[in-house]
C-alpha cells in the first residue's frame, strides 16, 4: 500500500509541473542551455577577457619604486693630492630612492600576437565545449524514443483491453444463455488484470525514463507529456558537418597563431625610461650631500641569437599540426564506419516492418476467425487470448521497429551532423 502511495505522489507531482508537449529539437536546444557544462561558455569568455587585459598592460607605462640604504668597507678616493684644494671621499654609508618610469615604444607586434593566440584558443575552448554537448544528442534519443515506444506500448494496451471488455460482453452473455463454459469469463478477466500490470510497469519505467530526460535537459516534464514524432527527411548531402571538425580547424588556427607569435618572440624591442632620485650621494658621487637627480633615454634589446630555440619551437608545432590532421583523419575514419554501420541497421529495421504488416494482416485474420469459433463455442476463452496476444505482439513488434528505425535514422543524422 506504501509503494502505491508513493507511486501516486510521484505521478501528481509530475504531471503537476513541465510541459505538454515536448520536441526532440526543444530537448537538444535545453541540453545546450541548461546542461552545467554550458556554464563553461561564459567562464572562458570572462577568463579570455582577463587574459588579454593583462597582455595588453605591456603597452602602458610601468612605474617602479627602489630604495636602499648601504654601508660599504671602502670608498673611491683620489690618488693625488691638488695644492689648495680639499676633495672629500664618499661617505662609506650611503643611501638612494627611485622612482623609474618604462615605457614600451616598439616591440616587433609581440603583444598583438599574443592577443590573437589568446582570442583564437577562447574559441577552441568554447567549440570543445559545443563538441561535448553535441555528444549528449544520442543520449537524448535514446531516452525520447525509448518514452515514445512506451507510449505505443500503452496504446496497444488500451485497443487490447477496449477488445477484451467488449468481449468480455460476448462472453458473459454466452454463459448466460448456456452457449459457453461457466469459466469462460474468468479468463478474460485475468487477462485484463495482466493489462493492469502491464499498465503499472509501462509507466513507472516512464516516470525513471522521464526523471532521466528531466535531468538530463534541466526541465520539469510532466509524465503525461506527449512526445512529438520528429520528421526525418532523407538528405542527399553526404558531406560530415560535425562540430569536431570545426574543433580541428580552430586548433589549427591556435597553432598558426603560435607561430606567428614565436616569429615575434625574437623582434627589436625599443623602450624608452625616466628614473628620478633622491640620495647621498647623488649623480656627482664627490658630493656628499642628499641631493636630487633624474636620468632619461632609450633602450634597444634585440636577441640576434637564440641557439635555434624558435627553430625548434617552430618545429614542435609543425608535428602538433601533423597529429591534429592524424586525429582529423582517424575521426572522419571512423564516423564513416559508424554511418554504414547505421546505414545497413535501417535498411533491417526497413525489412522488418515490411514482414511485421505482412505478419499482422495474417493474425487479424486468425483473430477474427478465432472470434467466430469462440462466439459459437468451438474454442475456450483461452485459445481466443492467445490469438488476441498473438496479434498484440505483432502488432508490438511494428511499432516497435518504427520506433527503432525513427531512431536509427535521428542517430544516423546525429553522426553526421546535418
Amino acid at each position: 500500500m506504501k509503494k502505491l502511495s508513493t507511486f501516486i505522489i510521484l505521478c501528481i507531482t509530475l504531471n503537476s509541473f513541465g510541459q505538454e508537449k515536448l520536441s526532440l529539437n526543444e530537448c537538444y536546444s535545453l541540453v545546450n542551455k541548461n546542461y552545467p557544462l554550458a556554464k563553461q561558455y561564459e567562464m572562458f569568455a570572462r577568463q579570455n577577457t582577463l587574459d588579454k587585459e593583462i597582455i595588453k598592460t605591456g603597452k602602458l607605462p610601468k612605474l617602479d619604486f627602489d630604495a636602499q640604504a648601504t654601508y660599504q668597507s671602502d670608498v673611491i678616493e683620489l690618488p693625488i693630492a691638488i695644492p689648495g684644494v680639499t676633495i672629500a671621499s664618499p661617505n662609506k654609508d650611503q643611501y638612494k630612492a627611485t622612482i623609474s618610469v618604462n615605457q614600451l615604444v616598439y616591440d616587433g607586434g609581440l603583444i598583438n600576437a599574443s592577443t590573437k593566440v589568446k582570442e583564437v584558443a577562447l574559441k577552441a575552448q568554447q567549440k570543445n565545449i559545443e563538441v561535448n554537448l553535441y555528444q549528449l544528442k544520442k543520449e537524448v534519443n535514446q531516452l525520447y524514443f525509448s518514452i515514445i515506444l512506451l507510449q505505443e506500448k500503452r496504446a496497444l494496451l488500451n485497443a487490447k483491453k477496449k477488445q477484451l471488455v467488449s468481449k468480455l460482453k460476448e462472453v458473459k452473455a454466452g454463459i448466460k444463455f448456456g452457449v459457453l463454459l461457466p469459466t469462460s469469463d474468468k479468463v478474460l478477466e485475468a487477462e485484463l488484470l495482466k493489462i493492469e500490470q502491464q499498465y503499472t510497469e509501462i509507466d513507472q519505467n516512464k516516470i525513471s525514463l522521464i526523471k532521466t530526460l528531466s535531468s538530463l535537459i534541466d526541465e520539469d516534464i510532466s509524465l503525461n507529456v506527449s512526445l512529438e514524432n520528429p520528421t526525418i527527411l532523407p538528405s542527399v548531402d553526404t558531406e560530415i558537418k560535425r562540430p569536431e571538425l570545426d574543433l580541428f580547424q580552430l586548433q589549427k588556427e591556435q597553432i598558426n597563431a603560435s607561430e606567428q607569435l614565436i616569429a615575434k618572440k625574437n623582434a627589436p624591442k625599443l623602450m624608452g625610461f625616466a628614473t628620478g632620485g633622491y640620495g647621498n650621494p647623488g649623480l656627482n658621487m664627490l658630493d656628499n650631500a642628499f641631493q636630487t637627480y633624474y636620468v632619461v633615454g632609450l633602450k634597444l634589446n634585440w636577441n640576434i641569437f637564440d641557439w635555434s630555440a624558435r627553430k625548434k619551437e617552430q618545429k614542435s608545432l609543425k608535428i602538433t599540426k601533423e597529429i591534429i590532421n592524424n586525429q582529423q583523419e582517424i575521426f572522419t575514419l571512423n564516423t564513416n564506419i559508424e554511418l554504414d554501420q547505421q546505414q545497413t541497421e535501417i535498411a533491417k529495421i526497413t525489412t522488418f516492418i515490411e514482414s511485421d504488416k505482412t505478419i499482422i494482416e495474417l493474425r487479424k485474420k486468425i483473430l477474427k476467425s478465432a472470434e467466430s469459433q469462440l462466439k459459437n463455442g468451438v474454442i475456450t476463452s483461452s485459445a481466443y487470448i492467445t490469438e488476441l496476444t498473438n496479434l498484440y505482439e505483432a502488432e508490438n513488434n511494428l511499432s516497435t521497429h518504427k520506433i527503432e528505425l525513427l531512431l536509427a535514422k535521428t542517430n544516423y543524422k546525429t553522426t553526421k551532423g546535418n
